[in-house]
């Protein structure tokens, strides 16, 4: 076990140069072999579900349910994760869509998946930088369920389409998924071992939980960037506009977050749970929209957004331990 505790910490050290191979290598994969992405495109993307479950269930274990109740008590991160996803989002994305989107097309699906928030991912990295996972939990369902309320109104406010039906049923299965099944099967596996080997026994073995989910979430960023390889390759104008955009949204966000929880006194725990709550978006949510409710082009920015948050979110896992020192300086 401990050298499971020492693979932890050189993964938690090196995860972005770790991710960027990934990346590299995804990539790489799916360009030189796009018949084989192509012929076994099913299968790769319900591998991708399961190395999202894989990736949330260990996590899902240090979670202890007996404090969710105690979360609700706290309302403020659950009021400041709406703030930021349903009114400071939407003004940041409506302002680069101005100044950096000139396409109708294109411009219509940035916002419609900067609007979707919920990334399936964000629970494994609060999970990985010790954040507040119940805190993440009862924020997530939160904002799914207004979700279908917002988005809307939002797109009818932007003069863009109106009455789009949203897949209550995709939304649905996708917090089943990630939130509902992770929880219960994390729950159950922590107790099994807390009865079996106690407190102390759990406290050891806990880096293996961290170690799983990052391991898994290097072959799901592989696997990723292997299917959208060949989107990547022939929009490669759209991909390098949507990759800055995208820098420059998480640019503000990410700063002003850490900034602002401070100041309303959030504590980094969290603040981490919902930082990536509130900037990784549900792309396969706003995949789905674009596809029933518009076209193939509008789809583009859902389908490759949430690739450049991977890369910038990995970066903010990095930092965590100045983060954790800047929230503890003055607590």
């Amino acid at each position: 076990m401990d050298m499971i505790q020492r693979l932890t910490e050189h993964l938690k050290k090196n995860l972005m140069w770790y991710a960027l191979l990934s990346i590299a290598v995804g990539w790489s994969l799916g360009v030189l072999f796009p018949g084989f992405v192509v012929a076994n495109k099913s299968v790769l993307s319900v591998l991708i579900t399961v190395f999202v479950f894989m990736m949330i269930y260990p996590m899902m274990i240090n979670l202890n349910l007996e404090k969710i109740p105690g979360v609700l008590k706290k309302p403020k991160p659950i009021i400041m994760t709406v703030l930021y996803n349903f009114v400071i989002t939407p003004l940041i994305s409506i302002l680069l869509v101005k100044l950096f989107i000139h396409d109708q097309e294109i411009a219509l699906g940035f916002m419609l998946v900067m609007l979707i928030p919920g990334s399936s991912m964000s629970l494994g990295y609060t999970g990985l930088v010790e954040g507040g996972l119940e805190i993440a939990t009862v924020a997530m369902g939160f904002i799914f369920v207004l979700i279908p309320i917002f988005l809307p109104f939002f797109i009818h406010i932007l003069g863009k389409a109106y009455n789009i039906a949203i897949p209550l049923g995709l939304l649905l299965k996708t917090v089943v998924l990630v939130l509902i099944v992770p929880m219960f099967a994390g729950d159950i596996t922590r107790r099994i071992i807390i009865k079996s080997k106690g407190e102390n026994g759990f406290k050891k073995i806990k880096p293996l939980f961290s170690f799983i989910s990052m391991i898994t979430m290097l072959f799901m960023v592989t696997l990723i960037f292997m299917l959208k390889a060949p989107v990547l390759f022939k929009n490669w104008t759209v991909v390098v506009n949507l990759a800055f955009v995208t820098l420059i949204y998480l640019a503000i966000m990410f700063p002003l977050m850490t900034v602002v929880n401070k100041l309303f006194k959030i504590d980094y725990k969290e603040h981490m749970a919902i930082a990536f709550l509130s900037t990784g978006k549900n792309n396969g949510t706003a995949i789905a929209i674009a596809m029933l409710a518009f076209s193939a082009m509008v789809a583009i920015p859902a389908a490759i957004l949430p690739l450049f948050q991977i890369i910038f979110s990995i970066a903010y896992v990095h930092l965590h331990k100045k983060i954790r020192e800047y929230f503890d300086r003055g607590m």
